[in-house]
């Protein structure tokens, strides 16, 4: 009969206490992964594995603010840029993808933002490696949408739903008269997609309301390309025409749907950027181009929300894991208290064993196998509940947050826990393990 065997049959003789020691140790274990497997899926949420562009350019201004603008769609826009400069980006060498995005309005059921784009969007990955998959058709009319998953769930809208938007955010009462309609919905992508509704970027301008003034649109690409009177001077003559236009009408809005909208009269909130894979440098040589202008800025999106994750998310899942740890440490305390305390009453049962020929480090081997096997069965079981429990979450929490979570993710802090656990058994049973050693077998069979 080996060690752990002996170890295991000790164990059972105490099996109240034993049970209670390890259930302990499972549950600081279960609190853990629990932990890693939530703070994993929010690390893979907002980071270059949930975003398929390599920039994302805007105006000016933070690009924390951009990114979660474009990207996960928590920030209002910083400002527009001119569309003008969208096609001017699309000329350029290195640029595999420019996709457009305007933002302004939310829905009326639901408060979901509304994002004006192209049909390019959805033939992009929107990660590395996944591509959208789409029921319904692709968009063709002017208030043709489609809608995440999420949307779809919450308001119970499916193909053939129509619905009207609110212009200007979730606090503004002025709901455009415009009927949307929905002609393909998303498959859950476990993103800021789930929680969109996307529209043709022509409805999004032919939409009553969204037009600004010209003489507004004029100051601003004035002071947009001051310093390329060529490109300026394109965008006035079509601003002319939609004077021209205006006067015609007679003053009234000149912004119809059989009226197409000229590109100098329309903006975009952000463009997302695809440059050339081959050639790598491509991505930091645009970056550096667009940032030497006063008209735009070009972020690479994984760096400011690394700072924030790292800065803040980081620290918070440091100081859960260091709190468990605590509590796993205590829980191990509680596994010497409970073996040592057993001591004195197996006194005899070692003298016994000592008089049969088992040797001190026998013994001694028997207290280190049952600290081990409490601390590794509770391990074990902790760790079992706690992916048991994240799979049984899993389905709650990505129709709560639409946060995709894969229950059996490894962390790399998981790698080191059972050896940790392992480490833990032999520092609590080193010393109820040498007061066996010690025991006087005369005085133990007296007793």
């Amino acid at each position: 009969m080996n060690l752990l065997t002996i170890a295991w049959k000790s164990l059972l003789q105490r099996r109240l206490a034993s049970s209670l020691t390890a259930l302990s140790i499972a549950l600081g274990v279960m609190l853990m992964v629990l932990v890693l497997v939530v703070f994993g899926a929010v690390d893979s949420a907002f980071t270059q594995r949930s975003i398929g562009y390599d920039l994302i350019v805007g105006p000016k201004g933070s690009d924390l603010q951009l990114v979660l603008s474009a990207v996960y769609r928590m920030q209002p826009p910083i400002e527009n840029l001119p569309y003008m400069y969208l096609e001017q980006l699309k000329k350029d060498r290195r640029i595999v993808s420019a996709v457009p995005l305007a933002f302004g309005d939310v829905t009326k059921e639901g408060s979901f933002p509304i994002v004006g784009t192209t049909t390019e969007y959805f033939e992009n990955e929107y990660m590395p490696g996944q591509n959208f998959r789409i029921r319904g058709k692709r968009i063709n009319g002017l208030f043709d949408t489609i809608i995440g998953a999420e949307v779809a769930r919450q308001n119970g809208w499916d193909v053939g739903s129509q619905f009207n938007i609110v212009h200007g955010g979730a606090e503004s009462d002025h709901v455009h008269d415009e009927k949307f309609t929905v002609v393909a919905v998303l498959a859950r992508t476990g993103t800021a997609n789930d929680r969109t509704v996307f529209l043709n970027l022509e409805g999004f301008y032919a939409i009553a309301g969204h037009e600004k003034p010209v003489a507004e649109i004029e100051k601003r690409l004035k002071d947009f390309y001051a310093a390329d009177p060529e490109r300026l001077a394109v965008a006035m003559k079509q601003l002319e025409e939609v004077k021209a236009h205006e006067a015609e009408s007679g003053g009234h809005d000149h912004h119809d749907h059989s009226h197409s909208t000229p590109d100098a009269m329309k903006e975009v909130s952000a463009i997302l950027v695809k440059t050339r894979k081959e050639i790598p440098s491509d991505s930091l040589l645009l970056t550096s181009d667009i940032q030497k202008g006063f008209q735009a800025m070009a972020v690479n999106p994984v760096r400011p929300i690394h700072k924030l994750v790292n800065g803040l998310l980081g620290n918070i899942q440091t100081a859960m894991i260091v709190l468990i740890a605590i509590i796993i440490l205590v829980s191990g305390v509680g596994i010497f208290v409970s073996i040592y305390n057993s001591m004195s009453d197996r006194r005899k049962e070692i003298g016994i064993m000592r008089a049969l020929g088992a040797g001190r480090m026998h013994v001694f081997g028997i207290i280190l196998g049952e600290s081990t096997l409490l601390c590794l069965g509770g391990g074990l079981l902790g760790w079992f509940v706690g992916h048991g429990l994240a799979i049984a979450a899993a389905p709650w929490v990505i129709q709560q947050i639409g946060l995709l979570i894969d229950p059996w993710t490894l962390n790399k802090w998981e790698s080191i826990l059972f050896p940790v656990l392992i480490g833990l058994a032999t520092l609590v049973g080193f010393l109820p393990a040498m007061t066996a050693y010690r025991t006087n077998v005369a005085d133990a069979l007296q007793s």
